[in-house]
């Protein structure tokens, strides 16, 4: 963990539908729980018809701006393959990034216009070799429910981020639909085992 005076950037991003917001909103309440000042914006652009969707989440002692500058995020958090590739401008050197293996057709993809770009992983792998990639909605859909892809990817960031394992788990609980809590518990604890020891 950096020190205390220092911003801690972790940029989101998927494509709508993905549950980006509820994944920034948990992480932002488990800083602010862990006495952070916490900033976060978010771009939805046609959130509600598999658009990006994007959400900047800071936080420290200080936090002045809630935007992330390009080349300044810790983390980048992407549940979609192509999306987490065109944010990488905004990961700093020696970032981390967690990233679901999700391939998800853009506009002109789906129109036949173009093919969905080959070799992404290797060019994540090639910003951060410590790469966390994860089939995210495979692993959702062996545990029942592939709406908790966002939450196996959450569970990997837990263990990046130095925040009470408790903390998170009780954030989980309390925001994610009451009849589905369970099924999220699950998918956070799958994340965690996913990224490593």
């Amino acid at each position: 963990m950096k020190p205390a005076a220092e911003v801690t950037n972790v940029l989101m991003v998927g494509v709508g539908g993905q549950g980006i917001i509820l994944t920034s909103s948990i992480l932002a309440a488990v800083a602010a729980e862990s006495g952070l000042v916490i900033k976060k914006s978010e771009v939805h652009g046609m959130a509600q018809r598999g658009g990006a969707v994007s959400s900047h989440i800071r936080f420290g002692q200080k936090v002045y701006s809630p935007l992330i500058p390009a080349g300044e995020a810790d983390i980048l958090f992407g549940s979609e393959l192509l999306e987490t590739c065109r944010w990488l401008p905004y990961l700093k050197e020696g970032g981390k990034i967690i990233a679901s293996l999700q391939k998800i057709d853009p506009p002109s993809v789906f129109r036949g216009e173009k093919p969905y770009p080959e070799g992404l992983v290797e060019k994540l792998k090639a910003k951060d070799p410590q790469l966390i990639a994860i089939d995210a909605l495979k692993e959702a859909v062996g545990l029942g429910d592939a709406r908790v892809a966002g939450i196996v990817l959450l569970g990997s960031l837990s263990k990046i981020l130095d925040f009470n394992l408790q903390l998170w788990l009780d954030k989980v609980k309390e925001m994610v639909p009451k009849k589905a809590v369970e099924i999220n518990l699950k998918a956070f604890q799958r994340g965690r085992e996913l990224a490593g020891p």
